[in-house]
């Protein structure tokens, strides 16, 4: 069984060839085309024209929040399968993940979908608009993580406390 460590570890490098031209064969160190499912794989990355997207990933205790960012145009924004497309993208993204870890590490990486898409689109002009996407995960093996949403115990020092409060005079104004 992996530790922490190791499956962050694993994570961060099966994202090493998430650049873009990592899905082209001779654009990689190790001569492998690197498929991740974004739109701008389409085409050549030097000669072509690009549609700008990409994706990130943040770690949060046990969680971990695929972020997708994207051009797009606003016909695309008003068709009714907008966000499952997105949705879609990020499942896309997630599976990527699990196989390039699979080729790093030789373990399995379990991802565990939680919640719902949280997407916000913002206007760049009357055509064209920026789309933000995350959706948040579960990272499966991972137990020694304390969640980051539990509070903190008070840690400030009694010391601490009377220093500031003799900042609170109200005379001084």
């Amino acid at each position: 069984m992996a530790t922490t460590l190791e499956i962050i570890r694993g994570i961060s490098q099966a994202l090493a060839y998430s650049y873009d031209g990592g899905h082209k064969e001779g654009y990689t160190d190790d001569g492998e085309a690197h498929v991740y499912g974004l739109q701008r794989e389409e085409g050549d990355p030097i000669l072509d024209k690009r549609v700008i997207d990409g994706f990130n990933v943040n770690f949060h205790g046990d969680k971990m929040r695929i972020n997708y960012h994207s051009e797009v145009k606003l016909k695309e924004v008003q068709d009714s399968k907008f966000e499952s497309n997105l949705e879609s993208m990020i499942n896309d993204v997630a599976k990527f993940l699990k196989k390039e870890y699979k080729k790093v590490t030789g373990d399995t990486l379990t991802l565990t979908g939680e919640g719902d898409l949280d997407a916000i689109v913002q206007s760049t002009s009357r055509v064209r608009s920026w789309v933000q996407a995350s959706m948040w995960y579960k990272i499966g093996g991972i137990g020694d993580v304390e969640p980051v949403a539990e509070a903190s115990a008070d840690r400030l020092k009694d010391s601490y406390k009377k220093w500031l409060s003799l900042g609170k005079n109200d005379t001084a104004r």
